[in-house]
Order: C-alpha cells, then sequence, then structure tokens
C-alpha cells in the first residue's frame, strides 16, 4: 500500500508527500530564515522566513523534476511508473519492473542527474540577471544544491543512481543483472559505513559541525539500509529464476479409477471422509490420466445417473485446465496461479502425466529452502489453507517484476 498524501499527478504519475516531508521542510525554512535575516537585516522578517519558505519549495521542486527524469524514461520504455514520493531524504520514484537491457538501465539511471545539471545550470543562469537580491540569492543557492543533487546521486552505489550505473555497466560487462546488483549493493553498503563513521566521528568532535555529521549518519544508514534491501531483493530473485514448478511441487494428490462410477467415488472418497478432500483427485485407465476429477462438477448430474455414468464423464482433461510442466520456472507457475487466481496448479511430467501440484505453501517452502531461510510448519500449512503469502515476503509481486529477467533467460 502506498504510505503518504497523494497530492495529484504530474504526467499522469500519482505524487505523494511522505509525513517525514513537513519535517525536514520546516527545518530547511527556519534555518534558511534564521540565517538570512541575520545576514540581510534590511530585508525585514517576513521576506526573510518567506525566501526561506520558498528555497525549501525549490529544492523539493528540483528533486522532484529529478525523479520525473527517472520516470518518464522508463515510462519511454514502456515501464510503467506507480508514484513519485518526497520524504525526509529527498524522493524516489515507484517503478514497476526493470529495464530489459543494461543500455536501457543506464538511460533511467542518468536521466535523474541529467536533469539535476540542466536546473544548475538554468538557475544559475537566473543569478546572472538582473533583479531583486532575494531572488539572486535564492538562484544562487538553487545552483549549488542541484550542482551537488547530480555529484551525490552520480556517487557509485545503490541506493543512488550511481549504483545504478555501477549496476548497468557490471551487467554489460557480464551479461549478468544480478552480478551488477550484487556489486552496486556491495559498493552502497560500502559508502554507508563510511559515511556512518564519518559522521559520527563530526559528532563526537562536536562544535558546529556536529548537526551535519548527524545529518552525513543518517544519510548513511539510509544507504546501508537501502543497499541490503537491494541485496536481498535481488538474492529472492535469483532463487525465483532458478527454482522450476518441479522443484516446488509436492505429490499430494491422489489417483482413482477413471471407470469408477460416480457413485462409489462418491461413497468411498466422499462421503466416508466427510466431504471434499483437501488433496486433489486425477481419475486415470489403461495406464493413462484421463483428466483431474473436481468434486463439485458431480453435484451438477442427476442422482439417477451416478449408478451408471463414470468419472470418465465428469473428468477434466488437461487441456482445459491451466497446468504448468516440472521444467517450467517457478515465476511463470506464481504468475499463472495470480493471474487465473487458482489455490493450485497441476504439474505435468514431459509424458503428460501427473507429477505433482503446485500452491503457494509449495512455493514459499522452496524458496525460503534455497534462501536458507527458517519457516514453520505451522506457516506454510496455513499459507496453503488461506491460499495467500506471508506480509513479508510478496512473491506475486515479485515474480510479476522478475518475468522478464526469466523470458530474456530463454532466449
Amino acid at each position: 500500500m502506498q504510505s503518504g498524501w497523494r497530492i495529484g499527478y504530474l504526467f499522469g504519475i500519482p505524487l505523494y508527500i511522505d509525513s517525514s516531508w513537513f519535517i525536514i521542510l520546516a527545518l530547511l525554512t527556519l534555518a534558511n530564515g534564521a540565517d538570512w535575516q541575520n545576514q540581510h537585516p534590511e530585508w525585514g522578517s517576513v521576506v526573510a522566513w518567506s525566501a526561506g519558505l520558498v528555497l525549501a519549495l525549490l529544492l523539493f521542486a528540483s528533486v522532484l523534476l529529478h525523479e520525473l527524469g527517472h520516470s518518464l524514461v522508463a515510462r519511454s520504455q514502456g515501464i510503467k511508473v506507480n508514484s513519485i514520493t518526497l520524504f525526509l531524504f529527498g524522493g524516489v520514484a515507484s517503478i514497476d519492473q526493470e529495464s530489459k537491457t543494461p543500455g536501457k538501465a543506464f538511460q533511467v539511471a542518468i536521466a535523474g542527474p541529467a536533469v539535476s545539471l540542466i536546473l544548475c545550470f538554468l538557475f544559475g543562469a537566473l543569478a546572472q540577471l538582473p533583479g531583486p537580491l532575494p531572488v539572486k540569492i535564492i538562484a544562487e543557492h538553487l545552483t549549488h544544491i542541484n550542482l551537488i543533487l547530480t555529484l551525490f546521486n552520480l556517487i557509485p552505489g545503490l541506493p543512488l543512481d550511481g549504483g545504478q550505473i555501477v549496476k548497468a555497466a557490471v551487467w554489460k560487462v557480464t551479461g549478468d543483472r544480478f552480478a551488477g546488483v550484487h556489486w552496486a549493493a556491495k559498493a552502497g553498503k560500502a559508502l554507508g559505513w563510511g559515511a556512518i563513521l564519518l559522521g559520527l566521528t563530526a559528532v563526537l568532535l562536536g562544535g558546529r559541525e556536529g548537526i551535519g555529521g548527524l545529518w552525513i549518519a543518517l544519510l548513511g544508514w539510509f544507504g546501508v539500509r537501502n543497499a541490503s534491501a537491494y541485496d536481498r531483493l535481488t538474492d529472492l530473485q535469483e532463487a525465483l529464476v532458478r527454482l522450476t514448478a518441479g522443484d516446488a511441487m509436492s505429490r499430494e494428490f491422489r489417483v482413482v479409477d477413471a471407470e469408477m462410477t460416480l457413485r462409489e467415488f462418491a461413497d468411498q472418497y466422499l462421503l466416508i471422509e466427510g466431504g471434499a478432500s483437501e488433496k486433489p483427485f486425477y481419475a486415470a485407465s489403461n495406464g493413462r490420466y484421463r483428466g483431474m476429477i473436481v468434486t463439485d462438477d458431480i453435484r451438477f448430474v442427476e442422482r439417477s445417473l451416478w449408478e451408471k455414468q463414470t468419472l470418465h464423464h465428469i473428468a477434466r482433461p488437461f487441456a482445459d485446465l491451466i497446468t504448468v510442466d516440472e521444467k517450467t520456472p517457478i515465476v511463470e507457475a506464481i504468475n499463472r496461479l495470480e493471474i487465473h487466481q487458482l489455490r493450485r496448479m497441476t504439474v505435468l511430467s514431459p509424458a503428460g502425466a501427473v507429477a505433482g501440484v503446485i500452491d503457494r505453501g509449495d512455493i514459499v517452502q522452496a524458496v525460503c529452502q534455497k534462501l536458507n531461510l527458517p519457516i514453520p510448519e505451522a506457516e506454510i500449512k496455513r499459507i496453503k489453507q488461506e491460499g495467500d503469502y506471508p506480509q513479508g515476503l510478496q512473491l506475486a509481486t515479485i515474480a510479476k517484476a522478475t518475468a522478464d529477467v526469466v523470458a530474456h533467460k530463454k532466449s
């Protein structure tokens, strides 16, 4: 769910403001207003504080345009942009999926710094024009801010744009997008820890640099946290790309004789067991599978015919079902479950026989085993019963974003 308040749209992209944005807006306004009131007492309080607010708002407008640069280039590549959000540390564009090639990934990454650099030149030119002194001073500050924004974002480590450029470069050289992310994330974590150490040192030394050191440490913490998140997400995507339906499927199904009458089936499997079984049924005869038995289908057959009709009559051929092969990437299995809103799917062998069944619980269990993550058996059972993924493991969203990686790997 998107957090924050939606304030409108820009080029059709929803714009949000996080509550933390108001904190930094107030701090920037207070800091700049107080400085200008001391440096330019002739302005008066109203002009000084108003100029402080205008500068703070234009700073975030610059950040917004920076993120818009990323967003519009991504959208030109057919990628959906979900939103742009302004928050404590600047802004972030929520992009639906990765670019398909390293060249296109580089284009998205460099677009933001390019916009900031253009703004730097524009505000620099404005500062040279004749006009009121507050306007010239605000323009000079925005020139420096956008230059800093350009250079800061080009630092080569995730989650910064420079990290995205490193990812694209490593991806281009190795042909492996995941390797690119891992290298860029390692760089981001190293730089983040360096910023934390530098910032805390400045705080301990005290003086006027103390507050600035705290801000540097916070930026470093933000960088480490987000770089680590990139690393974890990439580990998960790698697991999804490498796993197949055959790796995750279970053999929790039953095979029944297709020549059995509906009455025999109902008496033997439904009435005795107290209703529909959790395990799916498949009908077979003469060494061949005839299809899947959906127990609810029996209700549409008149009771008088139960003694005569066999399971052949209600078996649903595999051609009419949503199925996957054993070698189908698990990403495709997840996407089919979501698209068709299925609780489970049949997994077929290369010979067209039933190899197993797969549901969301099986998928979560296979992914956790691949990543050596512990998960209680009770949680797997809950997922199977309720048919949804754990809150902290939104595999449906991640699989959708990873589908292009699987398609590119196939090609």
